[in-house]
């Protein structure tokens, strides 16, 4: 066999593994919030099937309830999650740890917005930064009057804030992270290349209640050349994942009451995808790339099939 045909075959060989031992986990949590982490699972990144089990209950916060759970892996193979643990009227999100998904650590609710005159803060987003060695959390929150006011209420005129930890357990000041000068939430940050980062977050304001992106240099930015929507009305949450040569970006389309995704390789333009499968009632949260170990060894210890 000619040498260029052998090591093209042997590449298609080890893609075709390294497929094979890729899997998704996809955190989810279902109405009126109460109940606590579930996680989807997938080894394609379109069809996902619910574990259909609770894996952690919420006890943090005032209302204690857990939307909008958001999960990293750190490089020590320990799953840092953080979520939305009031809807108002509580100034910080839960926290915990786990090394299995199964045990979780004793949970904690920081309070980031402490002393700011903020009525919430809403869906914390954890981003694991392989540069700087640390996680970036991104949340929304109102101060009622501190910035202009749009059409919407002023007790929902929201900004970006973020804050930075290694481990869950320390924490740096929180600071603002993107101003585009109306209300933003829902925020996801993505790295497309060296130095090239995109935020993929949602305009709250009235006339838009879409998804857009920008484009920076950094993890915080600065943040730049803020896309046209690239959802249609009452579209939220979105949950990006990379397959292959492309991102996915799923979304919440609560205004159909469905969910949805697009494909980019750019993002600059963006194709629906059709082939998509979530169980119903799936609300959103983050999509974390493991080793197909990793759910097929939650399966088991779950008895699913």
């Amino acid at each position: 066999m000619p040498k260029p045909l052998l090591y093209i075959l042997l590449g298609l060989v080890a893609a075709l593994t390294a497929c094979s031992r890729r899997a998704y986990l996809f955190t989810s949590f279902r109405e009126p919030a109460t109940d606590g982490l579930r996680l989807l699972y997938s080894y394609d990144g379109y069809r996902w099937k619910d574990m259909d089990t609770v894996f952690l209950r919420p006890e943090a916060g005032a209302q204690k309830v857990m939307r909008d759970p958001s999960m990293a892996l750190g490089p020590d193979g320990t799953f840092y999650l953080v979520w939305t643990s009031s809807w108002r009227n509580d100034q910080g999100f839960g926290y915990a740890t786990s090394r299995d998904l199964l045990h979780w650590s004793q949970q904690g609710q920081l309070p980031v917005m402490q002393g700011t005159g903020a009525v919430n803060v809403w869906a914390p987003e954890l981003y694991y930064d392989q540069a700087a060695r640390d996680m970036k959390v991104v949340w929304a929150s109102c101060i009622p009057g501190k910035f202009a006011k749009g059409l919407e209420e002023d007790s929902n005129n929201h900004r970006l804030y973020y804050t930075r930890t290694k481990d869950l357990q320390h924490f740096g000041k929180s600071e603002l992270f993107f101003d585009p000068g109306y209300s933003v939430i829902d925020a996801v940050i993505v790295r497309q290349s060296k130095h090239r980062y995109v935020l993929v977050f949602k305009d709250n304001t009235r006339p838009e209640r879409d998804l857009k992106v920008a484009h920076g240099r950094s993890p915080l930015g600065p943040w730049s050349n803020v896309s046209a929507p690239f959802t249609g009305k009452l579209t939220e949450g979105p949950s990006v994942v990379k397959l292959k040569n492309k991102w996915l970006i799923y979304y919440d389309a609560y205004g159909k009451k469905t969910y949805e995704a697009v494909e980019t390789a750019d993002f600059r333009t963006f194709r629906p995808v059709e082939n998509i499968a979530l169980p119903e009632g799936h609300k959103h949260g983050t999509i974390v790339p493991v080793k197909r170990k990793v759910v097929d060894g939650l399966l088991k210890q779950l008895g699913k099939p």
